[in-house]
Order: structure tokens, then C-alpha cells, then sequence
């Protein structure tokens, strides 16, 4: 079986990398985006990249304004759906 890849960004700043990789698009691997911002995934769902907006109980989907105590607290809250995104994966980039 061929071999399992994910690219995911995290972020505004992982996000932005992933949609420029877009530009390159490597056959058989699977992007995502993942990020505290609802509003923000919009643009990388619109791409056709898989988005997970994390922490929706902790940000409300507004974000984490920078605050990386904020983005722990919402990775934390999301745990099983990140997990559930990098299980089967033979190689993943974040």
C-alpha cells in the first residue's frame, strides 16, 4: 500500500504555508489546516484543504489572539480530532 503522508499547518502562519505548498501540489499527500479561528479557515476550506477548527469552547471560534496559553487550552480540547487526523498516517509534517 502506498505510503501514508499528511502536511498539516497550524495557525495563521502554518495555514499560509500550506496553501502556498498548494501552488506545488505533491500527488497522494493530504493537507490540512488546523487553527482556533473559524473565520480564517474559510479561506483554506475554499482551497480544498481539510481544516479542524480547534478549541471552539475555549476561543468561540475567534482565535486565540496570540496568546499560546489559549492554543494549548484548545489543543487540548481537540486532542481526539487531532488525533483522529495524524492516526494512519505514515509520515506527517506540522
Amino acid at each position: 500500500s502506498p505510503c501514508v503522508i499528511r502536511v498539516i499547518g497550524v495557525g495563521g502562519g502554518g495555514c499560509n504555508a500550506v496553501e502556498r505548498m498548494l501552488e506545488h501540489r505533491v500527488p497522494g499527500v493530504n493537507y490540512w489546516c488546523i487553527n482556533t479561528d473559524a473565520q480564517a479557515l474559510g479561506r483554506s476550506r475554499g482551497m480544498g484543504i481539510d481544516t479542524l477548527n480547534i478549541g471552539t469552547l475555549v476561543t468561540k471560534g475567534l482565535g486565540a489572539g496570540g496568546d499560546p496559553d489559549v492554543g494549548r487550552q484548545a489543543a487540548e480540547e481537540s486532542r481526539d480530532q487531532i488525533a483522529a487526523i495524524v492516526e494512519g498516517s505514515d509520515m506527517v509534517f506540522v
